[in-house]
């Protein structure tokens, strides 16, 4: 697959592919001829004598400062060099990519001012799956997240260490002829160029939606799952109670979950009129309502997110034949819902595992054996999967704390406001990761519980989430086993879509 990248917005998808899946990608010719326009602007500016920012002064509170025509090139190296100031474990591949791609993507709009050379190179590193070490911590989300494409534009000089496309670290310019690559000489306004933008939190942003879109279907198929095991009632999902209070999540989640328990014997069998459990508890009834609002809040996030895709982000920026300054690389739209997201994560797990705690109570659980246990008391069943989802959630909560509240300022006091964005996204990816283990432990325990009930049998599609999970090497109920491997298997199969992927096989696509 190849990306064209062009002077028109991305597609989150594209985004995905190139950062996750390596994607190749391919300057368009008019996003080539845009690039060249820009840049004329600049070397007409860089040849006049009026000093302009980016192009012939100095930087942030050094901007006062105009800079000779023969120091121009060494002001560009300098400051890559200088903001290459990043601290702390390496970020992860997939970002690295995702944020060289969308500063590639930018270049392309013919707003920046680079030369055409320079965006080939950023392209060709992408293609030959070269990824520079971008450092955990640097970067206050505004002014663009410096540090870590200051990591990046440093490996186009030839400069830094890199990942090779086998994962082997070694330094860039290594790297760069073993590619058959030659680095960039910077020149003015470039260094600028490639680092001012909201690159690295839009990319996790990105990455984040698109596996919270995978985990929301996946929180209705467990969220069933725990429902028709515990002998709790579908008609609260019906299309005509939802009618009457229409957020528009909330109508999706429920018409999954009345799917899902379509055709349940287990639901069946309890539906008559001896039935005395006259409602369920919130963490069943109101799966909708809570799934529903998260759903609300992704799509708000995506909606933030598209308008930044479409963005031209960079100071100064080329206009027509000047240039001029602004202040749209401050991340505040970008950091904000990075911060939504991860409180709703966080309340998604803490349904998630109110359900789960559910099964294990044999107080509430009607009928089940405590723990879901096979000799209870000899076996400890699922006791300490709780409290591994208890712990995952207290984590999630407190991860839910915004960062985009907490400015500090800098630059001596010329950046007085900052975003604190890309520290949202950091910790968003560790809420992703978080609310993905909490309900494969979900899947896992209802799983357990829904075998328990035999002969009664489950609806199609929650059957299929438990065959799923049985073919891939995880038994049914019987003695205490080692259950960290368990968990993991179900982790994969959440994580990777697989569950969702066989549940919409057997019933048709969930909204």
């Amino acid at each position: 697959m190849t990306v064209a990248i062009d002077v028109s917005p991305l597609a989150p998808a594209d985004v995905v592919a190139v950062a996750r899946d390596g994607a190749r990608v391919e300057l368009t010719a008019m996003a080539t001829a845009a690039i060249e326009r820009a840049r004329s602007v600049v070397d007409a500016l860089a040849a006049g004598p009026r000093p302009t920012y980016g192009v012939s002064t100095g930087f942030g509170a050094l901007a006062t400062r105009h800079i000779p025509a023969e120091q121009r090139d060494q002001l560009q190296r300098s400051l890559i060099r200088s903001h290459a100031a990043g601290s702390g474990p390496a970020v992860e591949r997939e970002v690295v990519r995702a944020l060289m791609l969308l500063r590639l993507s930018t270049l392309a709009t013919g707003r920046t001012g680079v030369r055409r050379e320079t965006a080939q190179l950023l392209a060709d590193l992408l293609n030959a799956g070269i990824s520079p070490v971008v450092p955990e911590y640097g970067s206050l989300g505004c002014s663009g997240d410096l540090a870590p494409l200051s990591a990046c534009a440093l490996a186009l000089m030839g400069e830094g260490e890199v990942d090779d496309a086998d994962g082997v670290r070694r330094p860039a310019a290594e790297a760069l002829t073993a590619a058959g690559l030659a680095p960039v000489q910077l020149a003015a306004k470039e260094g600028l160029a490639l680092v001012n933008g909201t690159d690295g939190m839009l990319g996790m942003l990105l990455l984040a939606l698109h596996d919270l879109r995978n985990l929301l279907k996946t929180a209705d198929v467990t969220a069933a799952m725990s429902v028709e095991a515990q002998l709790g009632t579908d008609r609260v999902f019906a299309a005509e109670l939802h009618a009457l209070r229409p957020q528009v999540g909330q109508q999706a989640s429920a018409a999954n979950l009345a799917r899902l328990l379509a055709d349940s014997g287990i639901v069946a069998s309890h539906r008559g009129p001896d039935c005395n459990r006259v409602q369920d508890a919130y963490s069943l009834r109101c799966s909708p309502q809570v799934h529903g609002a998260v759903r609300d809040t992704v799509d708000h996030a995506a909606a933030v997110a598209g308008r930044e895709l479409a963005s031209a982000i960079d100071n100064p920026v080329v206009i027509d034949d000047r240039v001029e300054s602004n202040g749209n690389f401050h991340g505040a739209p970008v950091a904000y819902v990075l911060d939504f997201l991860a409180i709703v994560a966080a309340d998604l797990a803490s349904i998630s595992e109110r359900r789960t705690d559910r099964f294990l109570d044999r107080a509430r659980s009607h009928g089940l054996p405590p723990f879901l246990a096979h000799d209870p008391g000899v076996d400890s069943g699922h006791m300490i999967a709780q409290y591994t989802q208890a712990g995952i959630v207290s984590e999630l909560k407190r991860l839910a704390v915004p960062a985009s509240v907490d400015s500090i300022p800098s630059s001596a006091m010329q950046e007085d406001h900052v975003s604190m964005g890309w520290g949202a996204a950091r910790k968003l990816r560790r809420s992703v990761d978080g609310l993905t283990r909490v309900l494969a432990i979900e899947y896992l325990t209802a799983a357990r519980a829904l075998d328990l009930r035999a002969p009664l049998d489950p609806a199609p599609g929650t059957a299929a989430a438990v065959r799923l999970l049985r073919e891939a090497g995880v038994e049914g109920p019987g003695p205490d086993r080692h259950l960290a491997p368990e968990i993991e298997v179900a982790v994969r199969l959440v994580g990777s879509g697989a569950l969702v992927e066989t549940v919409e096989t057997e019933i048709g696509e969930l909204r």
